[in-house]
């Protein structure tokens, strides 16, 4: 599992319950280190113990520690670059739908060797889609989770009125019901398509 995803987890704990409370979780994770590296990989099963050690820590469902991990991916500050990365998706919430299956090709402009999971949009009646992610062997747990956090965060950045939620998982897919009620329902955050593309970094 690319590092980029473990350092993740490890940034959001510390943005958001402090630094104390991540070393707590990393000493009960029994972490080789208490920082992952972003360029390293990992197993899936120390991600999971970290997990497994912050639903303790915190007394909150491994499910919406993940959520709030996708929401954070968007709105904090310190991820201001994957948030634009979003945005060139379109120019309103359906166009970022559409846009979601060729997210993984996107995502490596960013990061050369970063792996997400493959994603299928579902385009039913009434506003309605249905996104299927399959994630790979190498994958943690409950990425469509993080997923539900990203279109919850990027409903709010686009203004869209969206009602959304994970709707199950199997061996081979996580699926997320989408409905879009609305596209312009609020004032979104500012945002300029013609702003500089996102860097290319490669992953070593």
């Amino acid at each position: 599992m690319h590092g980029l995803l473990a350092r993740t987890l490890q940034c959001f704990l510390q943005d958001t319950y402090g630094a104390g409370t991540w070393a707590e979780i990393a000493r009960r994770a029994d972490l080789d280190s208490p920082d992952f590296e972003a360029m390293l990989n990992y197993e899936p099963a120390t991600v999971a113990r970290v997990l497994e050690a912050a639903v303790l820590r915190l007394d909150k469902a491994g499910d919406a520690i993940l959520e709030d991990i996708g929401t954070y991916l968007i709105t904090h500050p310190n991820n201001e670059g994957l948030r634009r990365l979003m945005r060139y998706g379109g120019i309103d919430f359906i166009d970022f739908l559409h846009s979601l299956e060729d997210l993984p090709g996107r995502a490596r402009l960013a990061v050369a060797d970063l792996d997400l999971p493959e994603l299928e949009l579902c385009d039913r009646d009434g506003g309605a889609f249905e996104l299927i992610c399959r994630p790979r062997r190498s994958h943690p747990r409950g990425l469509g989770h993080v997923l539900v956090g990203v279109l919850r965060a990027m409903a709010d950045d686009y203004g869209a009125l969206v009602m959304l939620g994970h709707a199950g998982e199997s061996a081979a897919h996580e699926r997320i019901e989408i409905t879009v009620v609305q596209t312009d329902f609020a004032a979104g955050r500012s945002f300029e398509l013609g702003g500089a593309p996102p860097r290319q970094v490669k992953g070593g």
